[in-house]
C-alpha cells in the first residue's frame, strides 16, 4: 500500500517508482504494485461503478489506494479468500484513513467481490 500511495502522491507511475528504489521491495509487494499499475483502468472502473456517491478523484488518497490494491487481489489472486482481502483492506483503512473509511472500504469491496467472484 505504501508504494502505491507514494506513487500517487508523487504523480509517478508505480512501476517507475519501483525501478527508482535503492533496494528492491519484497517480491510479492512488487507483484502487487505492478499488477495494480497494469490493471488500473479495469480496477478504477470497478471502484467507480461500485462507490455510490463518490467519484474516484474525490476519495481520500489512502482509501483509493487501498481499494485499488484489494480490487487487484480480488481479480488476480483467486487463492486469497474474499474475506481475507476485505478484512485486510478494512484494517488498513481504519489504521491509516478516516473514521468512516473502514465501513466505506468494506461496502465497496463487498460489491466488487460479488461482481468479480460471483460463485465464491
Amino acid at each position: 500500500m505504501a508504494l502505491l500511495y507514494e506513487a500517487e502522491l508523487k504523480c509517478l507511475d508505480p512501476v517507475e517508482l519501483l525501478q527508482g528504489l535503492p533496494a528492491a521491495p519484497d517480491p510479492f509487494a512488487s507483484e502487487l504494485v505492478v499488477g495494480v499499475a497494469t490493471q488500473r483502468p479495469v480496477i478504477d472502473s470497478l471502484v467507480a461503478d461500485t462507490s455510490v456517491s463518490w467519484e474516484l478523484d474525490r476519495m481520500p488518497i489512502v482509501d483509493r489506494t487501498i481499494l485499488r490494491l484489494a480490487t487487484y487481489e480480488l481479480l488476480e489472486q483467486p487463492a486469497t479468500p474474499i474475506a481475507v482481502v476485505i478484512d485486510e483492506a478494512v484494517e488498513l483503512a481504519k489504521q491509516y484513513s478516516t473514521e468512516d473509511s473502514g465501513a466505506f472500504v468494506n461496502g465497496v469491496l463487498s460489491e466488487i467481490s460479488r461482481r468479480v467472484r460471483p460463485s465464491s
